[in-house]
């Protein structure tokens, strides 16, 4: 069976494989028409932006610096390792001992971005709650929770929502806590609210109004946090310069239905050595040892959601003292690459040219 071709090659050669001008057409353009006759994932190089056309993310890729000059042979070894394309062009145009200095950031659409630099801010809050009701927020934050994330499953920004919203602020604002709302975006802000997070399908389903609106917000104080589960979410995440991103899951949990592999401790900590902002564990911590190894990476913090029980008030404090413990230990040994948390696109074989570090 013959598979569809995965291309990286530049913008005049992308233009001449389709007897077209090069700087007549915008790189994006040559980009869907190359997919359009055949191609199963496009990346078009360039000076300090790439464009990825792949089939799970588009935008622009830009980065400090040119990185590695063998980033071709890296990018075929990365999909001989199993990494679907986007990431792969992310592995390209890394480094050997790569730093939060060396990540590129991806836009959200076709308008370039400038790179964002990383930021040396480590923030240690302790365990990260997750709760569904304004009534769990006031039991968290009377138990010593100094952030606390209200999750309620409904449709987004309904107007019942507003009224549950203000008593969760007002409760976490009683006990010196920060609340967290997920995904009701413009009810956060209606209310005030420190804090916002949003996965990255909620984050991408905005125009670009939308996210000016948030971005406006967070000029004002509002921190953003973002989800992620690969290194182009990664990428994303780090161009929308979040206050936190989330780095799952961790361990394979049961809270949703998702097609990504665990990230293990091994991708955690090379989270928190990439991301260039405080990282978030969440997924699958069910035991406080399971928190306390999160906590050894070098998290900013970890989320507990089914873990808090019925009565957080009487588990919270078994919670924060094996977070305090899991600080004390030595640092998880930080792997030189993660592993891929996607399987791949397409069955891609063994490639000669240099591979990407194990």
């Amino acid at each position: 069976m013959r598979h569809a071709p995965v291309l990286r090659i530049g913008a005049r050669e992308a233009a001449a494989r389709l007897n077209l001008l090069a700087g007549h057409t915008p790189v994006p353009m040559l980009a869907r028409v190359l997919r359009a006759r055949g191609a199963a994932a496009v990346v078009i190089t360039g000076d300090t932006h790439d464009w990825l056309d792949t089939p799970h993310a588009q935008g622009w890729l830009a980065r400090p610096r040119s990185g590695p000059a063998d980033h071709a042979a890296r990018f075929e070894a990365a999909l001989a390792q199993g990494w679907v394309a986007a990431d792969a062009a992310v592995l390209a145009r890394l480094p050997d001992h790569a730093s939060a200095a060396d990540l590129p950031v991806l836009s959200c659409g076709d308008r370039r971005i400038p790179w964002v630099p990383p930021r040396d801010a480590r923030p240690d809050p302790g365990v990260y709650a997750i709760v569904d009701s304004a009534a769990r927020v006031r039991a968290c934050a009377e138990a010593g929770a100094r952030l606390v994330q209200l999750r309620i499953k409904a449709e987004r920004d309904h107007p019942a929502l507003v009224p549950e919203l203000r008593e969760a602020l007002r409760a976490a604002q009683a006990h010196g806590a920060t609340l967290v709302v997920n995904d009701h975006w413009r009810s956060a802000l209606a209310i005030g609210a420190p804090a916002l997070h949003l996965g990255q399908e909620d984050w991408l389903s905005l125009d670009e109004t939308e996210r000016a609106a948030i971005a406006a917000a967070q000029a004002l104080g509002l921190q953003l946090g973002l989800s992620s589960h690969s290194l182009w979410e990664l990428c994303r995440a780090r161009g929308a310069a979040p206050a936190m991103v989330a780095c799952g899951p961790v361990w394979p949990t049961l809270t949703k239905a998702m097609p990504w592999a665990p990230q293990g401790l091994d991708n955690l900590a090379w989270w928190v050595r990439m991301a260039g902002l405080p990282v978030v564990a969440i997924g699958g911590i069910l035991t406080p040892e399971q928190l306390a190894q999160a906590a050894a990476t070098g998290a900013a913090t970890a989320c507990v959601v089914r873990g808090l029980g019925d009565d957080p008030r009487a588990t919270l404090p078994v919670w924060q003292a094996a977070w305090r413990e899991g600080r004390l230990r030595p640092r998880i040994t930080l792997p030189a690459w993660p592993h891929p948390t996607l399987a791949p696109d397409r069955p891609i074989p063994p490639a000669s040219p240099a591979p990407v570090p194990a």
